[in-house]
């Protein structure tokens, strides 16, 4: 597919998929949202790849959704609305059922939609001047894109509601400080740092990873007993697997593990 709005790169067994409107601060208009849906299920067809990452272009991760596209289509608004909910929400439940883990390369603001698809992924690394908001109330309108129900998962309820509810902006060190990011680094290394996350996973058992990360998405509605059960059954499979095989004998070996699969 040729992308407009997207950049979509192999790097080796990663695939890099960029928000490319930099003009607009890779806000997400319609055109947008379905050619980011396109990437990520490209990304999670294709047998080689082992990680995303999922970036912007300029100085903006992403804006959220498109204001000015509201704006020109503000007597029609709920109708495009609901079409832009539906792209956009599409292309979150793609990233949520990745078969390869997938990072964040977090290069400025991250606001509304924008925060949303941070959260989606597995890891998320800042850059310095990076920034978070939820914005959606600024303009009447209430959160969407996952975000109510990520982010007091990993900030609790009353951070979320104060979030949600002033559009307090939070600085990259005072994410990590929340526990929105993982880490933050300089600008300039941003790529650097997310290439190098993205060769750690891409050499990891991809199976173990993705079953550790639906393990940890199950945990906050299970019951603690229905959890240890989910526990053993997901450990029993993957002991009957090539990569626990190659994990096992490397670690007796003492030499680095080469998981074969995906």
């Amino acid at each position: 597919m040729e992308y407009e709005h997207i950049r979509y790169d192999l790097r080796g067994t990663a695939a890099w998929i960029t928000l490319d409107r930099p003009s607009a601060y890779n806000a997400l208009d319609i055109d947008t949202a379905a050619e980011l849906s396109a990437a990520i299920a490209t990304a999670a067809g294709e047998p080689s790849i082992r990680v995303a990452v999922v970036t912007g272009t300029g100085r903006a991760f992403c804006a959220g959704g498109d204001v000015r596209a509201f704006h020109s289509h503000v007597d029609e608004a709920p109708a495009y609305v609901r079409e832009l909910v539906a792209r956009v929400h599409g292309a979150l439940h793609l990233l949520y059922e990745m078969p390869v883990p997938v990072i964040a390369a977090i290069n400025g603001p991250a606001a509304g939609a924008g925060l949303g698809l941070a959260m989606a992924t597995d890891l998320a690394i800042a850059g310095h001047s990076a920034s978070f908001t939820m914005a959606y109330t600024a303009i009447g309108a209430t959160p969407d894109a996952g975000t109510t129900h990520r982010l007091p998962q990993l900030v609790g309820t009353r951070r979320a509601l104060e979030m949600a509810i002033t559009n307090r902006t939070l600085s990259a060190t005072e994410a990590m400080e929340w526990g929105l990011v993982n880490r933050v680094v300089a600008d300039d290394d941003l790529q650097r740092e997310a290439a190098a996350a993205a060769d750690v996973l891409a050499s990891g058992a991809t199976s173990a990873l993705i079953a550790a990360r639906q393990l940890i998405g199950a945990s906050l509605r299970t019951p603690a007993a229905a959890q240890l059960d989910a526990e053993a059954e997901s450990i029993i499979a993957r002991a009957g697997t090539e990569d626990f095989r190659e994990g096992v004998a490397a670690f007796t070996e003492k030499r680095p593990p080469s998981f074969p699969h995906r």
